[in-house]
């Protein structure tokens, strides 16, 4: 019986720790299992918006260049990297409001805000509620910007 209770004991813990980790910020897939732009495309597309590829676009403090994707017209910069952890290297450079990456303190002409999901970046600069929403939807929330 006390095998029983401690076996049972240990998966509980075991259990609470792994919800415990898949909800920390940037661990675990987003809402819509986004990696990389072509599931990011392929999400929003799903979920009704009218998608464009851009041109590419460099950004001195990441280090991948991106590409602009137009989301219901509004120009979406998405950085994917060759890993996970090469994306979180860039991502823990940005201050919490996006004021500033690393040693760059940058005066955005709008409000930024920065999302990550498997091994994208994505920045969108302004303040489009639909958008915003189309990507929270498939992102899940800003881990940084306004």
């Amino acid at each position: 019986m006390k095998t029983k209770l401690s076996l049972i004991s240990s998966f509980m813990l075991l259990a609470f720790i792994a919800v415990a980790c898949g909800s920390l910020p940037g661990a675990g897939a987003s809402p819509a299992g986004i990696e990389d732009q072509a599931s990011l495309i392929e999400a929003l597309r799903v979920s009704g918006a009218t998608i464009e590829l851009g041109e590419p676009v460099d950004q001195i403090f990441f280090t991948v260049r991106g590409q602009i994707i137009r989301v219901n017209g509004a120009d979406v910069q998405v950085f994917e990297y060759e890993s996970a952890e090469a994306m979180q290297a860039d991502a823990a450079q940005v201050a919490p409001d996006g004021g500033s990456i690393g040693t760059s303190m940058i005066t955005w002409i709008s409000t930024p805000h920065f999302y990550q999901a498997g091994r994208i970046l994505v920045l969108y600069v302004g303040d489009d509620p639909a958008i915003i929403e189309l990507l929270e939807g498939a992102l899940g929330p800003q881990f940084a910007g306004r």
